[in-house]
């Protein structure tokens, strides 16, 4: 099942197909196409009679009586050894249906997972090696001025998933947010939050609470009021829920052992305490999904 995380990160490309040219344009020095043009394309190849493949987001540009590029968007949280096998699958079947030049882009919230991604994909076509465009944390820059968050929010948002912990990071996107068109503020403050790790999401909370917030905006009044009204609400309530919260997240973390138990994967002493100490209930219940695959305690733990 995919992650919120992997859902995410494909959301950026959906609700704005030009932004995958504009990285291989500007992380890569990627000749491409005005992507005024960009599209949304079907990212099912069909491969019979093997198997039907799917990737996660295909962008296109071009009118369709002309293609000019394709680019083939995967949002990789762990490393996948069948995805090598995939990704010139895909790249073939959409070469094929298009007729133009394809590029890979796989998107990777972990630096390890990043450098796994960017080795050379040999395939059974003789002289043929693949290479996909990869943006890890490292490729990511860390964007502290607040016009260029305005030009590009989307980027700006991975920035914050690489680089919140850097707080000038978090908060030069909180300003642009300021300036961004208020029916779209929301969703790029929800991007920027689900991706990031929990430490830079208690940044991105204290920042939209936080009386420095520019509170004149429209958006910022609605998530502030909004989070006094809950604060208040909870604060009642807080005495009666905090048991049945505490069950909640002991019961996954006994979920997350179990499972992991049932499919003999082994959990060292460490892992263990870094399971059973976790009382986010997100976090755990993602760990739950990732037990049911794993086969090594280190995949929970990936992204």
């Amino acid at each position: 099942m995919p992650s919120v995380t992997h859902d995410t990160l494909n959301g950026l490309f959906r609700n704005r197909p030009a932004f995958a040219f504009e990285i291989l344009r500007e992380l890569f020095d990627v000749p491409v196409p005005d992507p005024a043009r960009a599209e949304v394309a079907g990212a099912d190849f069909n491969d019979r009679p093997s198997r039907d493949c799917v990737a996660d987001t295909v962008v296109i540009n071009g009118p369709a009586y002309q293609r000019s590029l394709a680019v083939i968007v995967e949002s990789q949280l762990a490393i996948e050894p069948d995805k090598l096998t995939a990704w010139p699958r895909y790249a073939a079947a959409l070469w094929l249906r298009e007729d133009c030049p394809v590029e890979l882009l796989v998107i990777c919230p972990s630096s390890q997972v990043a450098t796994w991604a960017s080795g050379p994909i040999p395939t059974a076509l003789p002289g043929y090696v693949m290479r996909a465009r990869v943006v890890g944390p490292d490729q990511i820059p860390p964007i502290t001025d607040p016009a260029q968050a305005i030009e590009c929010p989307e980027l700006a948002a991975l920035s914050v998933m690489a680089h919140g912990h850097r707080r000038e990071v978090t908060e030069t996107f909180m300003t642009a947010l300021s300036k961004v068109a208020d029916q779209h503020a929301p969703q790029y403050y929800e991007y920027a939050y689900r991706l990031s790790p929990i430490t830079v999401r208690r940044i991105l909370e204290e920042l939209m609470s936080s009386t420095t917030w520019p509170v004149y905006s429209p958006f910022a009044r609605e998530h502030f009021g909004r989070g006094v009204t809950e604060g208040k609400a909870e604060g009642k309530a807080e005495g009666k829920i905090e048991g049945k919260l505490e069950g909640l997240a002991e019961g996954e973390v006994r979920a997350v052992l179990a499972v992991l138990q049932a499919r003999s994967v082994s959990v060292p002493d460490e892992a263990r305490e870094r399971i059973t100490a976790c009382t986010d209930a997100v976090q755990l219940e993602e760990w739950v999904r990732r037990a049911a695959t794993a086969t090594a305690v280190e995949e929970l733990f990936a992204g």
